[in-house]
């Protein structure tokens, strides 16, 4: 029922090892549909998340609000005349993302966007780690994060990854335009094929021994660059967008 309810954000389901039938290829159809991934687990995991035995051999675990479409997503940013979305590929960790849906929200974004797939969703540990943030920040799950940043620059958004092997420093790009910035998941970064489908990368000097920063940490950095910029309190360098 919670698939059929287009009102209700499920992000995963949990089907138990082995279970065959209608219910299960209908239970397949309608998470395919709608883009909600399915793992099968043994009974034993199934018991554990839901605290006892009943569930019939299938949980969903459910978002703490409802997704948008990249499309609806789109057509809300469009009264903005300076839109900010943050793009990102691959956070697993929900308190890193609960953080950047808080930094992103203060710093006047407009939206989170957020793969269906090897990413954390819109849990509880985000909805706490956001301290209320979520409900005030649009967020649309995507199929293809390579394909939307496609979508993103046809819709006149100029897109930046956050690299360490960046070819300029955060600094050195005019975000004062429609901007998307990507963040990469913790450990890996940016995927190389979504890397390649962005107008530049980016990256944060680091002076001390300490070869990365966290993802929230490293969004909230380059989301006050934009804001700075933005808000006109100091210079911006001449290179432009691109």
């Amino acid at each position: 029922e919670a698939l059929r309810a287009k009102d209700v954000g499920l992000h995963r389901i949990y089907l138990q090892e082995g279970r065959r039938g209608r219910v299960v290829e209908e239970i397949l159809r309608l998470a395919k549909a709608r883009h909600v991934p399915v793992a099968f687990e043994a009974r034993e995991g199934l018991d554990r998340r839901v605290g006892s035995g009943r569930h019939q051999g299938a949980v969903g675990i459910a978002s703490t609000k409802a997704y948008l479409s990249l499309d609806d997503l789109l057509e809300a940013v469009r009264r903005h005349d300076l839109p900010l979305l943050l793009v990102l590929d691959g956070i697993e960790d929900p308190h890193n993302l609960g953080a950047i849906v808080r930094t992103a929200e203060a710093a006047g974004a407009q939206g989170v966007l957020l793969p269906a797939r090897r990413a954390v969703g819109l849990t509880a540990t985000v909805a706490r780690a956001s301290a209320g943030a979520i409900e005030h920040l649009p967020v649309a799950r995507v199929v293809n994060v390579a394909q939307t940043i496609e979508r993103l620059k046809a819709a006149n958004f100029w897109v930046y990854g956050l690299d360490a092997n960046g070819t300029r420093s955060y600094w050195e790009v005019d975000y004062r335009g429609p901007v998307a910035l990507v963040v990469g998941g913790e450990g890996r970064g940016i995927r190389p094929l979504v890397a390649r489908h962005c107008d530049g990368l980016v990256r944060i000097p680091l002076q001390g021994n300490v070869q990365s920063l966290n993802a929230s940490v490293a969004s909230a950095v380059v989301l006050y660059e934009v804001l700075r910029q933005r808000a006109g309190t100091g210079p911006v360098s001449p290179a432009g967008p691109g």
